[in-house]
């Protein structure tokens, strides 16, 4: 049989940096689709490795030390995070090579084994599936009506995942590329 989004289940994920060092996670969204239905979320603020936030990165998320001083690190958090993957058939971002690069450098820097389901990369599917100006997460939720607060990563992994679930629908040949 082949996989469609209606047979298979997905998380989508969403990471923001303190910095430009992909180690520096300092808020994390997943969203769990399976079957095309959104089943469970979760958003977490994570303490990176270092009190070093750029004021780039702190412009377009929000996010300063203050808010993160007390939280988990992300070699604390990824354990009770884990559990959202089982089952999945494989993660899904926009622009996946970003949250896969700053997933395997925070578990790296946190001793932690990364996932090991392969990425679909919702920039790509828009980019063959809709053909739009730009695939950037907020034109293709406009073209698509999914509401976004962008760089809030609990925001950007549910149109995430309501971008793959809508792609994939109109076009299903796409998993092919993953599965």
């Amino acid at each position: 049989m082949t996989p469609t989004v209606e047979t298979t289940r997905f998380v989508a994920i969403d990471f923001e940096t303190a910095d430009a060092k992909r180690d520096s996670a300092c808020a994390v969204g997943l969203v769990v689709v399976d079957r095309g239905e959104v089943v469970a979320r979760d958003y977490r603020l994570i303490r990176p490795p270092r009190q070093r936030f750029n004021p780039f990165c702190v412009q377009v998320h929000g996010i300063l030390w203050e808010d993160v001083a007390d939280q988990p690190s992300f070699g604390e958090l990824w354990p009770e995070l884990t559990p959202l993957l089982a089952g999945a058939d494989f993660l899904v971002a926009h622009n996946a090579s970003f949250d896969k690069s700053v997933l395997n450098a925070c578990c790296r820097e946190s001793r932690c084994a990364p996932p090991a389901q392969p990425f679909l990369c919702t920039v790509q599917l828009a980019r063959t599936t809709w053909r739009l100006p730009s695939n950037k997460l907020p034109c293709v939720c406009d073209h698509l009506g999914i509401d976004l607060i962008h760089h809030h990563a609990a925001s950007d992994a549910e149109a995430c995942a309501r971008i793959a679930i809508q792609g994939l629908r109109q076009n299903p040949a796409f998993l092919g590329r993953v599965l």
